[in-house]
């Protein structure tokens, strides 16, 4: 099971900076604070998926209610939450250049703006391959084109990089 959150929800929620944690391993119990790590505890030892669910939703919930930003976010995508991302990090301080811009990106998401556009284009590609017909295959090179890969073999070599399988 795995559970994925944004940078900044995670931020959020923790009060940890993820740009501090990247390309890192570590034990959960060094990072998280004692009520997630015992969040955790619990998730591994839960007998079914729908159970693990559970109680990540129970956990979550009441947390992100009480810390998440007050100002409504019109960002659905994962696209739309880098680009905005992006223009804070141009915005937020008196350091403007690219440079500052990208420091400031890759601080506050643990990623660079190019791995999270990058990011953002498959899970364009993820949600046009769920569109299409029920039980039919996607057009792959179509769609890859469509989601701005250069090819077929592109989508899923940046698919497998991603998520560790093809698309399909």
């Amino acid at each position: 099971m795995m559970l994925l959150l944004l940078p900044d929800a995670v931020h959020h929620l923790t009060g940890i900076e993820p740009g501090n944690w990247i390309d890192r391993m570590v034990d959960v119990g060094d990072v998280l604070p004692a009520d997630w790590v015992a969040m955790c505890a619990s998730v591994a030892a839960a007998p079914d998926d729908d159970r693990r669910v559970r109680l990540i939703e129970d956990f979550l919930d009441p947390r992100w209610q009480a810390a998440r930003p007050k100002r409504v976010l019109a960002l659905h995508r994962y696209t739309d939450w880098a680009d905005g991302l992006a223009l804070h990090a141009a915005t937020s301080r008196t350091g403007r250049s690219l440079r500052q811009v990208e420091r400031r990106i890759r601080l506050w998401a643990g990623q660079p703006l190019r791995e999270l556009r990058g990011f953002g284009r498959a899970e364009r590609a993820f949600f046009e391959a769920m569109e299409s017909e029920d039980g039919q295959r996607p057009p792959w090179s179509g769609l890859a084109t469509d989601a701005g890969y250069s090819d077929q073999s592109h989508l899923c070599r940046v698919s497998r990089r991603i998520t560790g399988c093809t698309p399909a």
